[in-house]
């Protein structure tokens, strides 16, 4: 990503500029809202670390492979303690790296931790079929993020 120093990652930057993010949320039960980071906060995503110019983390608990996604509305210190069967955590970061005066890196993961055996099973039949499209999302995602950072700078 180019730009400044001292890039942030912004509550603004906005995914519902791609129609094909819209669609897989809205096939999701999804809102449109909920494609910019205080609108995932409202759908039951949790911030669980801001360290700005390094480092954004999220945290989600549910059954994503059952058709509402089941997700637990939590906050931070309910999502570390969360360990119901039958259910997986997710996290899903960006970091930023700098990599000199005028250019930093922009990266995101995804980690899951299904909680019993079964729910593993599950979400590896769920993410035989999802992973592509969520490999997209992610893409996406990034894209954005550089564009807006690049188009604020």
């Amino acid at each position: 990503m180019r730009g400044q120093p001292g890039n942030r990652l912004s509550y603004r930057d906005d995914l519902s500029t791609s129609p094909v993010v819209r669609a897989l949320f809205r096939l999701r039960g999804m809102p449109e809202e909920c494609l910019r980071l205080d609108g995932l906060l409202k759908t039951g995503f949790i911030l669980l670390a801001d360290a700005p110019d390094k480092e954004l983390v999220l945290g989600l608990v549910g059954r994503f492979w059952s058709l509402s996604g089941e997700v637990q509305h939590l906050d931070k210190d309910e999502f570390r303690r969360f360990n119901k069967r039958g259910y997986a955590k997710a996290t899903w970061n960006f970091s930023l790296e700098p990599l000199g005066a005028n250019a930093t890196r922009l990266t995101t993961e995804t980690r899951v931790c299904c909680l019993d055996e079964a729910s593993r099973r599950r979400f590896r039949l769920y993410w035989l079929f999802i992973s592509p499209f969520s490999a997209w999302v992610r893409k996406k995602a990034l894209r954005i993020i550089k564009s807006e950072s690049e188009r604020r700078h």
